[in-house]
């Protein structure tokens, strides 16, 4: 629109040609948006707001006299409120450019009595001492004309061939150097020490796989040697068995063979010694019978009595072999060849006993003839 103008972000417009503006100054100040400007009766500036550089290499003498060479970098601007724009504008509005020269002279000075109260050492090692010190000096000269400064940065400090900087450097110098030739060694120390350690567990790894293959090979050996002997232990075990049942087949056919000694001779020698016991007994009873039957002289009472005695002889005939251990090898038959004989043997004692007792009688008779008895008597 005609007449109407705007300023740009980083610019402050002044108008000059119609009210004064801040504490009396000859111009209004409008920032950060439009107005309208009458042609011809008004007059229309712009200020820059931007940031601005300024360069400085000065050579400033140390508290101790010795010449430094200082080179540093400001970042200033002109400062947004009102009355720093009317100070810069009053100043600078005409030749803009004139901020960074008047800026670099103003901390050359600043820089110059500063560093003339200090030493290198202080200079080289608080650089952030240094700039801190000329911020703070500088600030209230450059508020007057509308400055403020960002930033002040050391670059550089350099004494020239004076060598003062490089020999107060020296054992520093010489400490960098001693502590990296001692990390140095200390790295070749651990290097070694790690080589001397992979060669030592490489030793003990060839140690251990030597053992495990000589057990290995102990092992095989040891299966091969009971391989071959597998044979000949297993005959020989077999011959022991072999020999063990020969040996058990020997005892029980010994068994065997006293058990037919014992059936063969023992048992029918104490059978026979029992059927002589039992004769005996016979005997002696026919002897009592033959004694009653002489007091009787009745031979139908002696027949009697020989009947009702022989069951029992035949019974005490029984009892006799029950008490023998005979081996019956022939079942039932055996068994009543057994019975046979033994009513056989009662009919034999029995048929002697009558015998006996006949011949008994005769002689009585021929006794009492004798003596002139009757045979009554």
């Amino acid at each position: 629109m005609f007449g109407y103008r705007v300023p740009a972000p980083d610019e402050a417009m002044l108008i000059s040609g119609g009210q004064r503006g801040l504490a009396g100054a000859p111009f209004r100040v409008v920032t950060g948006h439009g107005t309208f400007v009458l042609p011809v009766f008004r007059k229309v500036r712009f200020l820059t707001l931007a940031m601005c550089e300024a360069e400085v290499a000065e050579t400033c003498v140390t508290k101790q006299g010795i010449a430094l060479t200082v080179r540093a970098v400001i970042a200033f601007k002109v400062g947004n409120d009102s009355e720093s724009i009317v100070n810069a504008g009053q100043r600078f509005l005409s030749d803009q450019d004139q901020m960074s020269v008047l800026t670099g002279r103003i901390f050359a000075g600043h820089l110059r009595a500063i560093i003339g109260s200090m030493t290198v050492e202080e200079i080289v090692t608080e650089r952030q001492k240094l700039a801190t010190e000329v911020l703070d000096t500088s600030k209230a000269e450059m508020a007057k004309i509308g400055l403020i400064v960002d930033s002040l940065q050391i670059q550089s400090i350099d004494d020239g061939d004076t060598g003062y900087i490089v020999a107060m450097s020296a054992p520093h110098r010489a400490a960098i150097q001693r502590q990296a030739q001692i990390a140095q060694a200390q790295a070749a120390q651990a290097a070694a020490e790690a080589e001397q350690q992979s060669a030592r567990q490489q030793a003990e790894y060839a140690r251990q796989t030597a053992v495990v293959k000589a057990q290995y090979s102990a092992e095989v050996d040891q299966a091969q040697a009971q391989a071959a002997q597998a044979g000949p232990l297993a005959q020989a075990h077999a011959q022991q068995e072999v020999l063990a049942a020969q040996t058990e087949l020997a005892q029980r056919a010994a068994e065997l063979r006293q058990q037919q000694l014992v059936a063969e001779i023992v048992k029918p020698a104490e059978a026979e010694a029992e059927r002589i016991r039992v004769v005996a007994q016979a005997e002696a009873e026919r002897m009592k019978i033959q004694a009653e039957a002489a007091a009787s002289h009745d031979r139908v009472a002696l027949d009697r009595m020989l009947i009702d005695q022989l069951p029992q002889i035949v019974k005490e005939a029984a009892g006799g072999l029950a008490g023998a251990n005979v081996n019956v090898l022939n079942g039932t038959d055996g068994l009543g060849e057994i019975a046979a004989g033994l009513v056989s043997q009662g009919l034999t004692i029995l048929e002697s006993v009558r015998s006996g007792l006949g011949t008994q009688q005769g002689r009585v008779h021929q006794n009492g003839e004798r003596a002139g008895l009757e045979p009554g008597q």
